[in-house]
């Protein structure tokens, strides 16, 4: 099996959403994982496919504006000012894909981790899930980065929240969006060209593939523009 290892790209927040989603949905080796990072062209914010728009607006900051898009994925409300973010697609059938949600979450977050201990960030993943509130609007992910979450990436000295991610599960495989909060990890001390090779490393060896770096997949430029345009689109980001 091949893990394609694709260029990394700057996007708006619907340009993005659109490109994890297409990787899911229309890329042309069905049966290779496919991973990118990527950045983002403007401040932006990200939030899960249940949250209620309402709380997620009541959480951004005064300061904007900023990019704000809802994802195809679950979990809380991603800060991307100063993150890491990745996408990976598990193709249908592989065991990862049919894993629980938990066991997947768990053995992508011990591949990143293993990459931030090689670059010198002492981490761990989290043991135990904590009890939800009550009448917590947000969702159990809420804010991100302000509550680790069962498998989530922590710093073993402060506590903090390092990484998260959230999943979508279709007939044609598993999407996993996934993200670093830089600060929390040291910032620019950390060597994150580094990391990231080692990242590469570690999922090929967690999913039994081989790392291939892969040109961008030629995606209908008409259909990529339709998917932009409905996840920019206030009914899109209105619809809870």
């Amino acid at each position: 099996m091949k893990l394609d290892v694709l260029p990394a790209r700057t996007g708006g927040a619907a340009e993005n959403m659109a490109a994890d989603f297409m990787l899911l949905q229309r890329y042309p080796r069905e049966a290779s994982a496919r991973y990118r990072h990527y950045a983002w062209r403007s401040p932006a914010f990200t939030f899960g496919y249940s949250q209620k728009v309402s709380f997620v607006r009541s959480q951004l900051p005064p300061a904007g504006p900023f990019d704000l898009c809802r994802r195809p994925t679950g979990g809380g409300i991603v800060d991307h000012r100063d993150d890491w973010t990745y996408c990976l697609v598990i193709p249908r059938g592989h065991p990862l894909e049919e894993a629980r949600a938990t066991q997947s979450y768990r053995a992508i977050h011990e591949a990143l981790a293993g990459a931030l201990g090689d670059a010198g960030v002492p981490v761990a993943l989290k043991p135990v899930a904590e009890p939800v509130a009550a009448g917590d609007s947000g969702g159990p992910a809420g804010v991100c980065f302000e509550r680790a979450e069962i498998y989530d990436v922590i710093h073993v000295q402060s506590g903090a929240k390092i990484a998260g991610g959230a999943q979508k599960r279709n007939k044609r495989g598993l999407l996993f969006q996934g993200s670093v909060w830089r600060p929390a990890a040291g910032g620019d001390s950390v060597g994150w060209e580094k990391f990231g090779e080692g990242f590469v490393r570690r999922l090929a060896a967690a999913l039994g593939a081989e790392a291939d770096e892969t040109p961008w997949p030629d995606f209908s430029e008409e259909e990529m523009e339709g998917l932009v345009e409905q996840y920019s689109s206030p009914e899109w980001m209105e619809f809870r």
